[in-house]
């Protein structure tokens, strides 16, 4: 579960077909894995073995009817009914496979490939392999010739995140590399990418920066604001990063049958949120934000001059009635709330993305 990658991995990934390739194209052999889809669209997963029958409450179904034969065929059960034959999708896999810890959803994992801009060949180093499923969407996306290496706290979790990896693949990654451990223990450096799925992420900013090469990316995936928040505070306290990003992902189905088209009545809402940032060089200062936060976004006291929003001290700031008010956002006495200039246009007549002026 532990050990280090072969540094002749490339030339190795190179002379022979990718990781799990023969059980993603071709006709069905003992081992596959087969998704059976009946009528109403409830979905069976089997893997195929000479001689054995999957049952269901309408009826049973030979494997022998399915191996050695393409994918997209229909195979009747002995109840009269048809199933939709097909290799489950990793989306498919990761939803339906045993769990330890809650999964990455599929359109977050996506998300993280996109944005954290994991590509073939890429170092990166992931905390909270959880059931392996954001693991599984990260080897597919570094490929034979890259390197994931995965911490996981938890023995069992960690095992359970092996087995889904092996199952999905049809046997160990070689680019794969899974510690049960903490990663404020790693030694990990020139890394690509660090990927934080964990309770804590803030605790191993630095940690996370050492191990990055410069123009390296962080992407941090928390399930609350307050995960959300201390996340992005940190990222920007520790100052070796470019200004944070933050957002969720959500998908909704849509209906269309004819001309009744609208969306579904159910959708996968909030899972998680996910936040990225630039690692920069070397004794690099990020330049200051220009976007000031709105009122009592920070306590009073907390932001001074040479915080990297630029803000002063709002304490000591005049406002109405004492209240402590950003610099350039100082409302006159006697003038009325709307005074503050919460949006209003700038100098070109328009609002900024804050809503305040420049």
């Amino acid at each position: 579960m532990s050990g280090e990658i072969p540094p002749d991995l490339g030339e190795i990934a190179a002379s022979r077909a990718p990781t799990g390739a023969a059980h993603r194209r071709g006709v069905f052999t003992k081992g596959d894995r087969v998704q059976l889809t009946d009528p109403k669209g409830r979905r069976h997963t089997v893997v195929l073995e000479p001689g054995k029958q999957f049952h269901t409450h309408r009826g049973a179904i030979p494997h022998d009817d399915l191996l050695g034969q393409p994918e997209g065929i229909v195979v009747h059960s002995t109840g009269g009914t048809d199933y939709l034959a097909l290799r489950p999708l990793l989306a498919d896999f990761v939803l339906s496979m045993p769990r330890g810890a809650t999964v990455v959803y599929p359109k977050d994992a996506a998300a993280i490939v996109m944005y954290a801009d994991v590509f073939p060949g890429a170092r990166v180093l992931e905390a909270g392999a959880g059931s392996g499923a954001l693991s599984c969407a990260l080897l597919r996306a570094v490929g034979d010739g890259g390197r994931l290496v995965s911490y996981e706290r938890r023995a069992d979790f960690a095992e359970v995140a092996r087995k889904n990896v092996e199952a999905f693949f049809g046997g160990p990654h070689p680019a794969h590399t899974l510690h049960v451990g903490d990663l404020g223990e790693a030694s990990e450096k020139g890394m690509d990418r660090v990927i934080l799925d964990m309770l804590a992420p803030w605790e191993v900013v630095g940690v996370a920066a050492d191990a990055l090469i410069p123009g390296g990316v962080l992407c941090a995936y928390v399930a609350t604001t307050t995960q959300l928040s201390r996340t992005v505070e940190t990222l920007r306290e520790h100052g070796g990063f470019a200004e944070p990003a933050a957002w969720e992902t959500m998908m909704r189905d849509w209906h269309v049958e004819g001309l009744a088209v609208r969306p579904g009545h159910r959708m996968v809402g909030h899972t998680g949120f996910l936040v990225t940032a630039r690692k920069l060089a070397d004794g690099v200062t990020a330049p200051p934000r220009r976007r000031r936060p709105a009122k009592g976004s920070y306590p009073a006291g907390q932001l001074d001059q040479g915080n990297p929003s630029g803000l002063a001290d709002p304490a000591s700031l005049p406002g109405p009635t004492g209240a402590a008010v950003p610099p350039g956002l100082a409302v006159p006495s006697g003038e009325p709330d709307r005074a503050v200039g919460l949006d209003q246009p700038d100098e070109a007549g328009q609002p900024d993305e804050a809503g305040q002026p420049d």
